[in-house]
């Protein structure tokens, strides 16, 4: 798949789309937060299957209840479409009971 670094704009157009997500030492990141580490590596566990479908994975790490995502695409050097495609799929697999 060709992927293509975006610009700032089309990053702020696109951030504008999404919940609680920020641009944090050039990356899209969130913090996931749940009540039990149960729910945090279920949601992990979800969003893993994504990932692989997609081939493109996080850089995240896990502590008890919280999720730290960084989301950046290695091969550009840069957001692209990718990142905000697997954003949206975190927030659905968060969402998900």
């Amino acid at each position: 798949m060709d992927v293509k670094k975006l610009t700032e704009e089309d990053i702020k157009l696109n951030l504008s789309k999404l919940n609680d997500w920020e641009i944090k030492d050039k990356k899209l990141h969130k913090l996931f937060k749940f009540k039990t580490f149960n729910q945090a590596f279920s949601f992990m566990t979800g969003v893993a299957m994504v990932c692989e479908k997609i081939n493109h994975h996080p850089e995240w790490s896990n502590v008890y209840g919280n999720v730290d995502v960084y989301l950046t695409t290695h091969r550009v050097a840069g957001i692209t479409e990718l990142d905000f495609k697997l954003a949206q799929e975190m927030d659905v697999i968060a969402r998900s009971p």
